[in-house]
């Protein structure tokens, strides 16, 4: 019997230590799910690795989660792709499907997430023989964007990657379409959100694409089977952490009856182990950098309205 201990982390580092401490040793836990975001999970790393508990998350992305600088990190674990696979994934998107040979990056440099995106769009890219012809800067809250707007509107470019997330997404799409920038505008799992919407208009949202984890719209049985069972317990359609989190459980539960005992130590090597395990966001398998190897959705914006693409293999 899986028997669950809910705790609330509070989105805080100092928090999720005090936590996970608890989790450890009082509560003897043989798995921690969660936290959802990449600082807050780090914070729990050196507890779990001290009382050798595995940590899995289902929404951390950042590159620096499961490796440090001295290798992987032993009892840490996502099933969620992470952020370097997102830019290539769409980088080689702007090429292969665009066209693109000419491309401008608009990044905010205070976010890891939105430069390990474009990090990763750029070598990509560069490697699929584009080049990028500019990049410019933002800062997160800012309001009006018509200034690197205009110096951007000047360049030669087929593509914007735009790295961020969409309180400041929306915003810029709606203002680089009222200057007259036509061109196809990408970006990460951070354009995901019915705001984004509100703030762009529907009008300013075509020719617009980004990288998620799922989508609603894929006709996959198994999505589909998992979208009915959630609007009829929740009276709600299901967003991506839902179906992520769906999805961790499941892993978790799948490694261990593989581990055979609830073992804290065998759990971290079943997991380790772990070939293609079937969720609702793809088809997992843990590679040697306790990442997924995972498909990854890819979807349009066509009027305000999110279109599936298709999915893509992590290959």
């Amino acid at each position: 019997q899986i028997v669950p201990v809910k705790v609330d982390n509070k989105s805080e580092p100092a928090e999720a230590t005090s936590v996970a401490t608890r989790l450890a040793t009082n509560d003897k836990v043989v798995a921690i799910l969660g936290p959802a975001t990449s600082g807050v999970l780090k914070a729990t790393i050196p507890v779990v690795t001290k009382n050798k508990v595995p940590v899995l998350s289902a929404s951390a992305t950042a590159d620096d989660v499961t490796v440090d600088e001295k290798g992987v990190r032993e009892y840490v674990f996502r099933t969620c792709f992470n952020d370097s696979f997102q830019g290539t994934v769409m980088a080689n998107f702007a090429a292969h499907n665009l066209n693109a040979k000419k491309a401008v990056m608009l990044v905010d440099n205070a976010s890891h997430y939105s430069k390990g995106l474009a990090k990763n769009f750029k070598e990509t890219f560069e490697k699929n023989g584009g080049t990028v012809v500019g990049q410019e800067a933002y800062v997160a809250k800012e309001k009006d964007f018509n200034a690197v707007l205009t110096k951007i509107k000047g360049l030669d470019f087929d593509v914007i990657f735009l790295p961020g997330y969409y309180e400041e997404v929306g915003l810029i799409i709606k203002q680089a379409r009222d200057q007259g920038i036509d061109a196809p505008i990408l970006g990460g799992d951070g354009f995901d959100s019915p705001t984004l919407v509100d703030l762009a208009g529907k009008a300013a949202l075509n020719k617009v694409y980004f990288s998620n984890h799922y989508s609603s719209l894929d006709q996959d049985p198994d999505v589909v089977k998992f979208i009915e069972a959630f609007k009829k317990k929740y009276n709600a359609e299901p967003n991506a952490f839902n179906a992520l989190g769906y999805d961790l459980a499941y892993f978790c539960v799948d490694a261990l009856k593989r581990a055979g005992e609830a073992d804290p130590i065998k759990l971290k090597d079943a997991i380790a182990s772990t070939k293609d395990f079937k969720g609702v966001t793809g088809i997992i398998t843990i590679d040697e950098n306790h990442n997924p190897i995972k498909s990854i959705t890819k979807l349009q914006m066509k009027d305000g309205e999110q279109t599936f693409l298709k999915k893509l293999d992590a290959k």
